[in-house]
This record gives structure tokens, sequence and C-alpha cells, in this order.
């Protein structure tokens, strides 16, 4: 092998090296750039006391196994606990007595308890509203669509909204009965 052909392997070898790493480049900037525009169309919103709350609407679980719907945006003009909550959580179901208790008061003074079930069959939501004698709306979040709109993250999450639809306060775990009716001080329409 002369020395030319060796100095012509050699140039060989560095273009492919070259072209294969241009190539790998492009794949990984072509990544980036999806990646990139993956998460600009994404709806990454946070939402924190005095935000607007998003509107949803779910279907509710009534005591007598009918289905009804619940939507945020009708509740305007009145102030709304908006709790996030699974019947396996043991703090949810501490909590839910106290809600239950405070309900039929605040209801006269113009403020809506919503408590978004996220179990996955509405059958033991049924019995666990049984149990308790729930009074209040317990809509059913069987696809985690509004979980995901408002980014709980543990539960129980506690929205407290007031009567403009705005969110004065969000609590991240379970709730006493004073704490309870001291946020509920905060959304009663004036």
């Amino acid at each position: 092998m002369g020395l030319d052909e060796m100095k012509k392997k050699k140039k060989n070898k560095k273009r492919n090296r070259l072209i294969f790493r241009s190539v790998i480049l492009a794949i990984m900037l072509v990544a980036v750039v999806f990646a990139i525009v993956s998460n600009l169309q994404k709806d990454n919103t946070i939402y924190r006391a005095g935000d607007q709350a998003p509107d949803f609407k779910l279907q509710q679980i009534n005591k007598n196994n009918e289905l009804e719907s619940i939507q945020l945006s009708d509740l305007e003009g009145k102030g709304v606990m908006l709790n996030f909550w699974g019947t396996w959580c043991k703090p949810c179901e501490a909590e839910m007595p106290y809600m239950e208790e405070l309900y039929p008061e605040y209801k006269d003074k113009g403020i809506e308890i919503v408590a978004v079930s996220l179990d996955s069959t509405e059958l033991v939501v049924d019995r666990f509203i049984d149990k308790y004698d729930l009074t209040f709306p317990v809509p059913h979040d069987k696809t985690g669509e509004i979980q995901d709109l408002y980014k709980v993250g543990p539960i129980p999450s506690t929205f407290f909204i007031n009567p403009d639809g705005k969110i004065e306060e969000v609590v991240e775990g379970a709730l006493t009965l004073e704490k309870l009716e001291g946020y509920f001080q905060d959304i009663v329409p004036k």
C-alpha cells in the first residue's frame, strides 16, 4: 500500500467521521427544537392566589346515583371551596366531616363546596358519600383532566375562590374545622 493510498484512506475516515457527527448533531438539534415547541404549546400555568379560576364542567355523583353536571362558571357570585380528594386518602377522609358540618350554614351565606373526586370508579365514591352523608356537590374527575388543569399535586388540595371567580387561597393538605371556617370568611359574598 502506497503513501497516497494511506493518505486517501485517512482522509475518507475523517470525512466519514465528520458526516456522522454532523448527522448526530442535526438529530439532536431537531429533538431540542421539538421539545421546546411542545412545551410552548402546552399550558403549564400553575394557578395561585389572585388568578382567575379556570372554568370546568364535570358530572356530579348524587345520592340517588343520577348524574348531573356542575360547571364552575355557573357558581359565579358565590364563594367556592374547590376541593380535590380521593376515598383512599386518609387526610381527605378526615376533613370531610368538617366540610359537611359547615356546609348548611355557609351555603346559606353564599358559599358552595365542590369536592372533586379523583377516584377511578363511581361506586367507591357513592359508598363514601353514603358513609358520611355528604350533601354538597361531589363531581367525578374520572379522566384526571380537571386535576391536570389545576396542576393538583398532593391531595387533599383546596382552592378557595371568591365570588368574582378569583382564587383567594390554595391549600395543600387537610384542613381543620377552624382553618376551614377562616378561609370561608375570606370568600363569603359581601
